[in-house]
């Protein structure tokens, strides 16, 4: 029996200490302290990077607030996008949060008397992309500056309430980490405007607040939620026993459970995530995830056969079945052709397959995630304070919340009514009697996930409402809206880039679908004019991975999440469905939420696709095999796929030399198109997501791995390479603060310039990961989860998860090669400039100027006064400046315009008519010049030519 004991023991001890561990929240604080030291001595600060949008479909709002005597101002809220602020009613937004060291919030709260802004950081939905945060943000300068006062170790902010009476009263629901038990949740509340903090209710480790509520009448009167869940890469579980309503009358002070068994409110297992709204000081209304399961008798029975029906099917019974019934269910649910009545009857008669088979076969966890026959919605409502509960909806509300009403979970009542009520989720709904039936207030230009709603007290039917597709405002309760979406926070899960001129850049995102645009086209309101935006809508959905044909970029594979791809022709319209199946009687594949595909650089009718087998299609997807064996650990019991592929890479330098990653940390390699497969991640951390697999552009043998810790709160950065095929492994991290890594991508130029992103930026190595600049001028600290370049026009494209597009020209970092890096001084050349007669001129009236510029890159080994001077080639000076040069990259930015001594010296050379132009400058005539920099006792002097 000891043996036993000490056996088992030591099986606990060991997958204890095989789970990776949550970082710390003084060591996620220390790293932000050593990216801004990164930001000051980074040699790449001076390279501006652009946002490139797209901002029509916009993305999730986590919550809306709204100046109460001023409703045209408002605040909103977006999950991983930032806090935009607007004085016009939506028509213009101004981002607030750029200069703090996150965009992820959970929640916002605003003192309209004081003007301070309160930010919880970290999204508080639980979803697979609910960025984690740094504790709660506070300004009293309008979103210029930003001070965190602590709950570093929060991760996600649920709710955050202020005293109207005391703006230095605020309580604080904390829900704490998403993949991992911490201390640090519950109810927070201080005195003194966030300077110390007092845990006044703590329910355990596991069980955070997600929200907490005030009666409009009487601060101390409060309500709070607890939600106790646990999300795991491979499943999640998103309600317990410990999930429940308190109540404070002391402003937060001291909590009392009010949802015993007794009250009338849902107890125990099945209790999910729970949303609040008071009217008053007596009625309070409770949104409800029940994760209880429904009645058998309750379900409706659906006409023809279900997977259900052959889970306890005899043979005997399977074979008497009517063709016709039969093929209608093997037709309805996507079995592939040669799955027809009469052959699949055959294969039961031979015993090949059972009846149970034709369930399996559409069984797996992303099936399992939708099916659960879960009560889902309800609604309860308490006229005596909370004491006792009454469920308001006699039947279930169905079409709302589905499967994953952890995603939801918001109510709201009008302060006017004290029946009608609204509740957020798929779509957003009304109720006139108190929460019985409801209508839909959704229309067709309002996305159809909600999150957030406010509600104009003073004005009847005027709504604002935030949602995944960004803002919608309304003045007649739902029946007609207008959408404000000019904020550029698109959550991108992937990008790429076509051959086009101008090249097009496509994106996958988060429940917005797949889009598509020219990188030079312009984020402006012309489009309302002409009816046409740059950015076009080609799939929809969660928008995923996409690969275009390199010999016709009419032809895309792109998808939805699971694995659902298309092959989509963009000239005709036309679509096909393309995702491998398994065979009857095999157990399903496994498909990631990202699942990743790849075109062959060899032959582009080759196509990869990775479930948790790879499969490879010739013909561009319309027939598939399978390569390999299962390349994961096999999977988990849950309710989330898992065991599968995430990262597929091919080498240029051989058809056939392939490498995959998946999503529990492992690696493999074949050198002979699939025909065998060897494991080469066995010295790297174990169970950890692979983010990238990167084959070199440069050497054979040469590949690059990143890894991600996110689903297990580890925010380490894993960077490895590999010189010889995965044998050896080198770690490449060196420097980066502590922040999941997304994506890296290799330059296709100089084989030493490296780019990688992280939840939290972007860096840049000259050296191959020896050591990494921050790469983030024109950036906020937002997560990159997709990087690409552009070879031909030497750009690299940064897809971020909340704040769209951003491109960079990289040509001069494609140049800072060792012998540039170890000069004092390197002046890099431009390209010629076409003259035009138009410059400093207006086409019109009421336009701007045209004014040229030209700007001349120069690399410093050391910071220090500058002196640039632009001449004729016979030494004529006709302008000079002075700069004070950074270490690294400087950006000297020429208007090509004569200065005023400049102007004299060349005129007494040159006998010709110098033209004003309207804007007062003289502009160069066409000619060739040369730019002449100075600093710290080196010179370095270019040519370039005005045409």
């Amino acid at each position: 029996m000891k043996k036993l004991f000490f056996f088992c023991f030591i099986l606990f001890f060991q997958n204890a200490i095989s789970q990776q561990s949550a970082t710390a929240g003084g060591k996620v604080m220390q790293a932000l302290n050593k990216k801004a030291e990164m930001a000051k001595t980074s040699l790449v600060k001076n390279v501006a990077i652009k946002n490139i949008g797209p901002s029509v479909m916009s993305g999730r709002v986590v919550d809306l607030e709204v100046n109460p005597n001023d409703p045209t101002e408002f605040y909103v809220a977006y999950a991983s996008g930032g806090l935009w602020h607007t004085t016009s009613n939506g028509i213009s937004f101004d981002p607030i949060l750029d200069n703090s060291n996150t965009q992820n919030i959970g929640d916002i709260a605003v003192d309209w008397k004081t003007g301070t802004i309160w930010v919880g950081t970290g999204e508080n939905n639980s979803s697979r992309s609910s960025y984690a945060g740094i504790g709660i943000l506070k300004s009293t300068d309008g979103g210029k500056t930003w001070q965190n006062m602590g709950l570093h170790d929060s991760h996600h902010i649920g709710r955050i309430l202020i005293n109207p009476n005391n703006p230095n009263d605020i309580v604080v629901g904390v829900t704490g980490h998403l993949y991992s038990p911490n201390q640090e949740r519950g109810v927070y509340k201080t005195m003194d405007g966030g300077n110390t903090w007092t845990r006044t209710l703590f329910v355990n480790d596991g069980t955070g607040i997600i929200d907490v509520a005030n009666s409009p009448n009487n601060f101390n009167i409060q309500y709070a939620a607890a939600w106790e869940k646990d999300r795991k890469a491979w499943n999640f579980s998103g309600n317990g026993a410990t999930s429940g309503i308190y109540k404070s009358v002391d402003g937060g002070a001291n909590w009392t459970l009010m949802t015993k068994e007794g009250s009338g409110f849902p107890t125990g297992d099945g209790v999910g995530r729970i949303g609040l709204a008071v009217f008053d000081d007596n009625t309070v209304y409770a949104v409800h995830d029940s994760q209880f399961r429904r009645d058998k008798k309750s379900e409706k029975k659906e006409d023809g056969l279900t997977k259900d029906d052959f889970k306890s099917m005899s043979t005997k019974t399977f074979l008497a079945l009517e063709d016709k019934k039969l093929n209608d269910y093997l037709k309805t649910n996507g079995f592939q052709e040669k799955y027809r009545a009469q052959n699949v009857k055959q294969m039961v008669r031979s015993g090949a397959v059972k009846p149970i088979d034709l369930a399996k076969y559409l069984e797996n966890a992303n099936s399992l995630l939708f099916d659960t026959p879960v009560v889902g919605a309800e609604v309860y409502r308490s006229d005596n304070a909370g004491a006792s509960w009454q469920k308001m909806n006699q039947d279930y509300i169905d079409d709302l919340f589905y499967s994953y009403g952890y995603y939801f979970a918001q109510i709201r009542v009008d302060p006017n009514n004290k029946d009608r009520i609204y509740l957020a989720g798929v779509p957003l709904i009304k109720s006139e009697d108190g929460g019985n039936t409801y209508t839909s207030i959704g229309k067709e230009n309002v996305h159809a996930d909600h999150h957030a709603l406010w509600i104009n007290p003073n004005k009847a039917g005027h709504l604002i409402n935030g949602n995944d597709g960004g803002v919608n405002i309304t003045y007649d309760d739902g029946d007609n809206w207008m959408k404000n979406n000019s904020p550029t926070v698109g959550q991108f899960y992937a990008i790429n880039i076509d051959n086009e001129k101008p090249y097009n850049v496509y994106g996958g995102l988060q429940d917005n679908g797949v889009w598509k645009g020219a990188h030079n086209s312009k984020e402006n309101r012309q489009w309302h004019q002409t009816g046409k935006n740059p950015w076009k809508m080609i799939m929809g959905g969660d928008g995923m991975q996409v690969q275009i044909d390199n010999r016709n970029s009419d032809i895309v594979y792109t998808g939805f999440q699971f694995g659902n791809y298309y092959r989509l022709n963009l000239d005709d319209g036309s679509q096909k469905y393309i995702q491998p199946k398994h065979e009857l009687g095999e157990s399903p594949y496994r498909f990631n939420w990202q699942t990743p595909i790849l075109l062959s650089q060899h032959n582009q009718d080759i196509l990869y696709l990775g479930g948790n087998k790879l499969h490879r299609s010739l013909n561009q997807g319309d027939g598939w095999e399978a390569i390999s064996n299962d390349l994961t650990k096999g999977g988990r019991k849950g309710n989330v796929a898992y065991g599968t592929l995430t990262s597929i890479s091919e080498s240029p330098f051989k058809f056939g030399l392939l490498y995959t990653g998946s999503d529990d940390g492992l690696v493999h390699i074949s050198k002979n198109g699939g025909g065998s497969w060897e494991k080469i991640s066995n010295s790297f951390p174990k169970d950890l997501w692979v983010s990238e697999v990167a084959a070199s552009k440069h050497k054979k043998g040469r590949v690059y791995v990143t890894l991600n810790g996110y689903r297990w709160d580890d925010f380490t950065p894993y960077i490895y390479v590999s010189e010889d095929y995965g044998k050896n492994w080198k770690n490449i991290s060196a420097n980066i603060p502590t922040s999941p890594v997304n994506a890296l991508v290799e330059d296709p130029e100089n084989e030493n310039l490296l780019f990688v992103g992280t939840d939290n930026g972007l860096y840049a190595s000259f050296n191959r990961g020896q050591s990494w600049e921050l790469f983030q001028n024109g950036i906020p600290n937002v997560a990159v989860h997709d990087l690409v370049i552009q070879p031909e026009a030497k750009h690299l494209l940064v897809g971020t998860h909340g704040r769209s597009i951003y491109k960079a020209d990289i040509s001069t970092l494609q140049q800072m090669k060792s012998d540039v890096l170890s000069k004092d001084l390197v002046v890099f050349d431009v390209e010629n400039i076409q003259h035009s007669k138009n410059w400093g001129n207006t086409s019109y009236t009421w336009s701007k100027p045209n004014t040229p510029g030209l700007d001349v890159n120069f690399y410093c080994s050391a910071a220090g006064p500058c002196t640039a001077k632009v001449m004729t080639l016979n030494g004529t000076e006709v302008s000079s400046t002075e700069i004070q040069a950074d270490k690294g990259l400087n950006i000297l930015s020429y208007d090509l315009a004569f200065s005023k001594k400049g102007k004299s010296n060349f005129l007494k050379k040159n006998k010709m008519k110098l033209e004003t132009a309207k804007n007062g400058k003289t502009y160069l005539p066409k000619g060739n010049y040369e730019v002449k920099i100075s600093s710290n006792g080196s010179s370095e002097t270019i040519e370039f030519k005005i045409e």
